[in-house]
């Protein structure tokens, strides 16, 4: 086997093509300008070649020197990368997390498994906020959030979990009295109680297998920006929603609340984990994830084993 690379050296390299200066990188590196010096010449003699001039008072890199300066960084960069990943991994987990969720799945599914997650690591406090709105990660300091949307390119880290589906549902007794709607455009007839933080406002959207697709303006007499508001107004037949089977699928088994319009299906979403990015990721950070994940995956979640077999 070959000698290992000179790494240091290489590192050392970098720094000095970087800045310019032997003397300003030594003081980066908390190293003499002797050792700097040393270093550098070590690397010439290893590879058969000058990478500096030291005729200037400034050092300017020869053509050898502008080819290796690049893959030098690469190989600094990935090496502070690694030691960084290995030092917040070592640490274990602690300090205060800022984790954003929506309201109702913040409510029903998010801050009752909280307490298994606090016990598991006793030296974490979790700053859960509760928002249907649209949360800015870098603005509002937020470390994690969870998130229901079909999401677009973004320079958030995301990490997908399940798929959410929406269901059109009110009472039996209801339909009984108002009619079953057998198209989408049916439900312009009917009162509905819209979500209003839904992105498309008053117009629900469908689609079937067949490739139809339907957009009808909804109207009726509650909108409200809470899911949990909504299944309130539902349960007392009110009229009929659009809502995540998170929300609704125990009344839907109970018998409580029924579905329409099965042929035809919404635009699918998914609860979705973000982080920032760039820079390690601290340990605690990393294991709410994967807890989260462990909750909220397909095979983890009971409203997925009802409605997708």
């Amino acid at each position: 086997m070959g000698r290992l690379p000179d790494l240091e050296a290489w590192g050392v390299f970098a720094k000095v093509a970087s800045t310019g200066s032997f003397t300003k990188s030594a003081k980066e590196l908390s190293l003499s300008n002797a050792t700097v010096s040393k270093l550098i010449s070590r690397l010439e003699a290893r590879l058969g070649e000058r990478l500096f001039h030291r005729t200037s008072r400034k050092p300017t890199l020869t053509e050898t020197g502008r080819v290796l300066a690049t893959r030098a960084a690469q190989i600094l960069s990935e090496g502070e990368d690694a030691e960084a990943e290995a030092q917040a991994r070592s640490v274990s987990p602690r300090g205060r997390i800022r984790l954003a969720a929506p309201m109702s799945f913040g409510l029903s599914q998010v801050a009752p498994i909280l307490p298994e997650f606090l016990a598991l690591y006793p030296d974490v406090s979790i700053d859960l906020r509760l928002d249907d709105r649209l949360v800015d990660l870098i603005g509002d300091g937020v470390d994690v959030a969870v998130r229901i949307a079909a999401l677009s390119d973004s320079s958030l880290i995301v990490r997908k979990l399940c798929p959410i589906e929406r269901f059109v549902v009110g009472t039996p007794a209801y339909f009984e009295k108002h009619s079953r709607p057998q198209r989408p455009s049916d439900l312009a007839q009917h009162a509905c109680l819209p979500y209003t933080y839904l992105a498309s406002g008053d117009v629900w959207h469908f689609a079937n297998e067949a490739g139809e697709k339907e957009a009808v303006t909804v109207q009726g007499p509650l909108g409200a920006n809470s899911a949990d508001a909504l299944k309130t107004a539902l349960l007392a037949g009110l009229g009929v929603a659009m809502q995540p089977d998170f929300v609704v699928w125990e009344e839907i088994k109970s018998g409580k609340l029924e579905c329409v319009l099965q042929d035809w299906s919404a635009p699918s979403l998914n609860i979705n984990v973000l982080t920032p990015a760039g820079g390690p990721r601290a340990s605690r950070v990393t294991a709410l994830i994967e807890f989260l994940v462990a909750h909220f995956s397909a095979d983890a979640v009971p409203w997925a084993k009802l409605h997708r077999g």
